[in-house]
């Protein structure tokens, strides 16, 4: 049964407003009554009840995504439901239905470059990791609100592309990326001794509190060079994405509204649920929950095999 076929059975037997079961389903209304008129009309074909069936798919798929998903993740979603619907054809219904995901702004750079030495490369580009806390990144950037500048510090595990830690301020110092580290460091219970940080080669990151945070916790530093974004570019396509996905879609009246908003959007979206494809497609604490599994059915198979 479809999702509008079974709201209309609730209307039919249980008395449930449309209205409602739309709300709690997360679809719009308007897809919800032209399929139900279109269906009334009982002159549509095998293919037009398809057709008409998947644009509501799609659009609750996009809705869900808080309009942020394009056709590759919306097919995965569709998939999964067990659709069997090719990519260029969710890619067209979209372009019918007028849903576009992405517009893109110009990126700021806010590195300023520290007075202290600077840790070496030991990235080189290379934004994989084969298992969870061997290499980490970050960033800061700004965002705007109607009671001036916040900015953001990250901490990301490039493994799994989980933001492990974030920290949200009115200054731009390492106190800023100090918090953002301890909470990524507190998300993995503590025990991060060896991991690498790659970083930029701003001052929050050269200055010597962060330095000596870095030291205590068993956390070796690697920068990439001045003035190239692609020396960072794991950390910059979050900033990216961020600002697409969430910062640029509303306006902000408050920092706290800030905080806040993008607090959740973090936890409650992000982590647990955006589809990324450096992951086949899954979140990233699915991911690790699924490499997790995996590791573990493989050390029994070898254990049993050995035994």
């Amino acid at each position: 049964m479809s999702v509008a076929a079974f709201i209309c059975s609730q209307k039919t037997e249980h008395g449930i407003d449309h209205v409602i079961s739309c709300r709690a389903l997360g679809v719009w209304q308007s897809w919800f009554y032209k399929w139900k008129n279109r269906i009334d009309q009982d002159k549509l074909t095998a293919r037009q009840r398809r057709r008409a069936e998947l644009d509501m798919e799609i659009t609750r798929s996009f809705e869900a995504s808080g309009g942020t998903y394009g056709s590759p993740r919306i097919t995965r979603d569709l998939h999964e439901e067990g659709w069997r619907v090719s990519q260029n054809t969710v890619a067209a219904r979209m372009a019918e239905l007028g849903l576009v995901a992405r517009v893109r702004r110009k990126p700021r750079s806010l590195t300023r470059q520290g007075k202290r030495p600077a840790a070496p490369d030991l990235v080189r580009r290379r934004f994989t990791a084969v298992a969870p806390d061997v290499l980490w990144c970050g960033d800061v950037t700004q965002i705007d609100t109607d009671e001036g500048k916040l900015y953001l510090a990250t901490v990301e595990d490039l493994f799994s592309r989980r933001l492990l830690g974030y920290a949200m301020s009115e200054h731009h110092d390492a106190a800023l990326t100090s918090a953002s580290l301890q909470m990524a460091v507190a998300t993995r219970g503590g025990d991060i001794d060896g991991v690498i940080f790659h970083s930029d080669r701003g001052s929050e990151y050269t200055a010597a509190r962060y330095q000596e945070l870095c030291r205590r916790l068993g956390v070796i530093q690697s920068m990439g060079r001045v003035g190239c974004a692609l020396d960072n570019a794991a950390a910059e396509a979050l900033n990216s994405t961020l600002k697409v996905e969430c910062v640029h879609r509303q306006r902000f009246r408050t920092r706290a509204e800030a905080r806040l908003k993008i607090a959740t959007w973090i936890a409650d979206f992000y982590n647990t649920s955006r589809r990324h494809s450096a992951n086949d497609g899954l979140s990233p604490i699915t991911f690790e929950r699924h490499m997790i599994d995996k590791r573990k059915a493989s050390s029994a198979l070898l254990r049993t095999a050995v035994a």
